[in-house]
């Protein structure tokens, strides 16, 4: 799965306009997930968001780490880990680093991201191919998670209809990586926390290797006020990989649940 094993959980993406001063998450928040292939625990997945400090000024700090485990980890060993620091009146990224070890595949990336310096574009430095220019308030995988709870759901919410696609252009692996995602339908769904309904999308996928359609990714996001990502379903190939949501805290509202 290289490059794609972890961050394809999140890559329910996101609007680039509208930046503004986040409501919907704060520092504190955690969430743990556990992936499932059929009835074997194969992983275990973990995004949390702290204060901390980028070149002497304060910044947030999303940290998404993914690891397999038990017989899984023996078979095919994943340690992914994605940072992305973050400007917290816009919630722009100002730095990020990929650090991905999948089997016999490893990569490390940095890139700082200059807002500031184009008034019609940003600059990207990568320790890996240099410097690019990209569209203003371009944002990357993990910043463009919390941007879709924080500006795109809380206004489209209300309106979205079902088939409608959000488009996106992202930076990711040192280039632009669009991402569509198809909102399919409001529902509730069981999990370990009980009961939650939720906003289901699929990202729309790319067939060949993995996937068989454009719709073998599913994603459900809490249809409160959080728009917390409670579970993600790939169909693969050899099978279905779930994911679920196994505790959370630090929320900025209560998340609703029916036990």
């Amino acid at each position: 799965m290289k490059r794609f094993f972890v961050i394809s959980i999140f890559l329910s993406l996101i609007n680039l306009s509208g930046i503004s001063q986040p409501t919907v998450y704060k520092p504190g928040e955690r969430v743990d997930y556990v992936i499932n292939y059929g009835p074997i625990t194969a992983g275990r997945v973990i995004l949390e968001l702290k204060e901390a400090t980028y070149n002497g000024k304060s910044v947030w700090h999303s940290k998404l780490e993914g690891k397999t485990t038990g017989m899984a980890d023996a078979l095919f060993k994943v340690r992914d880990i994605y940072e992305s620091y973050m400007e917290p009146e816009t919630g722009l990224p100002v730095f990020t680093i990929r650090d991905i070890n999948e089997g016999r595949y490893k990569k490390y990336n940095e890139v700082i991201f200059d807002h500031v310096t184009r008034s019609d574009s940003a600059i990207l430095t990568s320790d890996l191919t240099g410097v690019h220019i990209a569209p203003k308030g371009i944002l990357d995988v993990l910043s463009c998670f919390y941007h879709f709870r924080n500006n795109v759901m809380p206004v489209r919410e209300s309106t979205i209809k079902r088939g409608d696609i959000i488009t996106v252009t992202t930076w990711f692996t040192d280039e632009l990586f669009p991402v569509r995602l198809r909102y399919i339908t409001t529902e509730e769904i069981k999990t370990k926390a009980g009961k939650i309904k939720c906003h289901k999308f699929n990202p729309v996928t790319e067939v060949g290797r993995l996937f068989k359609t454009e719709e073998d990714i599913s994603v459900w996001f809490s249809a409160d006020k959080n728009f917390l990502p409670v579970k993600v379903r790939f169909d693969i190939f050899v099978g279905a990989f779930v994911v679920e949501m196994t505790s959370y805290k630090g929320t900025v509202f209560p998340l609703e649940i029916k036990k």
